[in-house]
């Protein structure tokens, strides 16, 4: 701002220390200027209230005077560390930047490129244009892992202590472990390649052991305990897990799950594109226990099927697994009572909601479904449906995959038929 004689008295040059702070007593009309003999443009202003604080008068190229405020006279505002800032902001001057205009530029970065911002642009530049079928995972960590830790501090300012920290934290799932890494090398590799950031925190950083594929397949008595835990699990819990085992779709699929997607006449619901993972229509037959299990819900023309909120999906996987589990291994001690065993005898290895999947795909093998059309049911781009075979096979096996997932209906309510002289596991419709 430009300075006028009105608004100032200045009093005679003199060295700025501790002793000239205390000695300067307020003007009741107007603040009071001391500047330093020895450096240039460096001061000392008290105003009539008696408020002091270190400032830095300036011209750039010969332009007008201007001046800006160092700080407070105290913590952290010393004669000496102002005195340092003073011969900072001189240097600039003499290279013919203006201080005051290169503070606000440094604001203006700090909010483009702190960590939430960026993240958000970073997922609209790169991971939707390269990551397709999985960017909503990725974003997913971005927004439940990295926003919440650093999603007010610029993108430069995170180092590699930052990165280790949060590796530790996930140092019992290495799964999600790895998958974090993952997303972040990119996020950082991206914010290198556009010079936002000098060098990656994560370069020379070795990538997480890569986790063994994961085998576990319920069993069919542990299938029959999910069921029923699902069935008082309740909304929207109950009826998600159930459509997780009757169509054999991916979690976040069948979570996001749109009723504009569902044909209830033509019993089938067709996965967009937008939301494959291969990026390819995907239509699921939907068998007898699946239409009943979506009519008891309530058939609408559009909008979310499992939702708490009507604008966002299920969520709370982790949680919501763990519920289940107790859930099932009460059904399954209760059972085990029930035949004269001990119920404390009752165990459940560690599963997880994708082995709902894994666990669909085998008993479809188990039927005697054909390779080439589990893959299909499954929407799994591999094995048959791969390369050159995948490029001139169109073939999309509807019917097939009908008969499949009725098959598998089937089984279903054998299973649980067995056990309802034991517990009640109903099935609507």
């Amino acid at each position: 701002m430009a300075i006028t004689w009105e608004e100032r008295l200045t009093m005679p040059n003199q060295s700025i220390t501790i002793r000239t702070v205390q000695s300067i007593k307020p003007d009741p009309k107007r603040d009071v200027y001391v500047w330093d003999r020895r450096l240039k443009g460096f001061g000392l202003r008290t105003t009539p209230t008696g408020a002091q604080s270190f400032v830095f008068q300036y011209r750039v190229n010969g332009g007008p005077a201007r001046r800006k405020t160092i700080g407070p006279v105290g913590s952290p505002w010393t004669p000496m560390l102002a005195r340092k800032e003073a011969e900072r902001l001189l240097f600039q001057v003499y290279q013919g930047i203006d201080p005051v205009e290169a503070q606000r530029e440094e604001k203006r970065k700090r909010e483009s490129l702190n960590v939430r911002a960026y993240c958000e642009k970073f997922t609209e530049l790169y991971l939707k244009q390269n990551w397709r079928g999985t960017w909503k995972a990725a974003d997913c960590t971005l927004r439940n892992v990295v926003i919440p830790r650093w999603g007010t501090r610029p993108i430069h300012e995170i180092t590699r202590a930052d990165i280790v920290k949060v590796m530790d934290d996930y140092s019992d799932r290495p799964a999600r472990r790895k998958e974090i890494h993952s997303v972040l090398r990119k996020l950082f590799n991206w914010a290198t390649d556009r010079q936002d950031i000098e060098v990656s925190p994560l370069n020379g950083m070795k990538a997480p052991k890569a986790v063994p594929a994961r085998r576990r397949v319920l069993n069919d008595e542990e299938l029959v305990a999910l069921w029923a835990a699902s069935q008082e699990a309740g909304w929207p819990w109950g009826p998600f897990v159930r459509m997780l085992i009757l169509t054999m779709q991916r979690r976040r699929e069948v979570a996001e799950m749109d009723w504009c997607e569902v044909d209830l006449t033509a019993r089938r619901w067709t996965l967009p594109a937008a939301r494959a993972k291969n990026d390819e229509e995907h239509i699921i037959p939907l068998s007898n226990l699946a239409v009943a299990e979506l009519e008891r819900i309530g058939p609408r023309n559009s909008g979310l099927v499992f939702t708490t909120t009507g604008t966002t999906p299920v969520s709370g996987f982790f949680k919501g697994r763990v519920a289940l589990n107790n859930k099932m291994l009460a059904y399954m001690a209760e059972r085990r009572a029930q035949s004269g065993g001990d119920p404390d005898s009752v165990e459940i290895p560690n599963w997880r909601l994708h082995d709902i999947r894994r666990t669909g795909a085998t008993n479809l093998q188990a039927l005697g479904v054909p390779v080439e059309v589990t893959e299909s049911v499954l929407n799994h781009i591999s094995g048959t449906r791969a390369g050159v075979a995948g490029i001139y096979n169109r073939y999309k096996y509807d019917a097939e995959k009908r008969a499949a997932l009725d098959a598998w209906d089937a089984k279903l309510t054998k299973l649980c038929a067995n056990q309802r002289n034991r517990r009640s596991v109903t099935f609507v419709g």
